[in-house]
């Protein structure tokens, strides 16, 4: 199994990459196969001028088409998510996430931009024709107590992470398990 983690921040380290940090942590100790990306891989003068043709975006799609699943995460300014991970999004092809689940991750100054994940990202992903994008983790700055050596987190965090990581392992695989109702043999029902 692929899974692909996007980290949207301009910076590195940060607060949401830290989140990722974690989560890759926790997919690799149970085998999963974790492509690792972040805005640095990719060149500035690339998605400022839309290069659909870079190296960099090539591979990330191709990793993408591979995937089962994407695990983004980004940090919100003005009630809204990293607009340099909005620029990297618009370069995708328009199906790129096509039957992927995709977990949200996201961290802000303030609980007040809690809600910038369902009304600015999830639309986006939703665009990309991602099969089931999940309910996401917000943490408010403060509950990232570490991020620059060893990823840290509050109790509550660390548990709301644990818990939707569970629910992104789930939803994996449900779709492997999914039997197409269309594909059976005439005659023949499934439940």
């Amino acid at each position: 199994m692929r899974i692909v983690t996007l980290a949207g921040s301009p910076r590195f380290p940060s607060r949401s990459s830290a989140l990722l940090e974690y989560v890759r942590e926790k997919l690799s100790a149970v085998n999963v196969e974790v492509c690792h990306w972040h805005l640095q891989n990719f060149a500035p003068e690339d998605l400022l001028y839309a290069r659909v043709d870079s190296p960099a975006l090539l591979a990330l799609n191709e990793q993408l088409a591979g995937a089962e699943g994407l695990i983004v995460a980004t940090p919100v300014y003005k009630a809204a998510y990293s607009g340099a991970l909005k620029t990297l999004l618009d370069l995708l092809p328009e199906r790129a996430l096509e039957g992927k689940v995709v977990l949200p991750l996201a961290t802000g100054g303030t609980i007040a931009h809690m809600l910038a994940v369902d009304y600015a990202l999830k639309p986006v992903l939703s665009a990309l024709r991602a099969q089931e994008i999940l309910h996401g983790v917000f943490a408010d700055d403060t509950q990232v107590t570490d991020y620059e050596h060893r990823p840290r987190f509050t109790p509550g965090l660390q548990s709301r992470l644990d818990n939707a990581l569970d629910t992104f392992w789930q939803a994996l695989h449900r779709r492997d398990s999914h039997v197409p109702v269309f594909g059976a043999p005439a005659g023949v029902v499934q439940v």
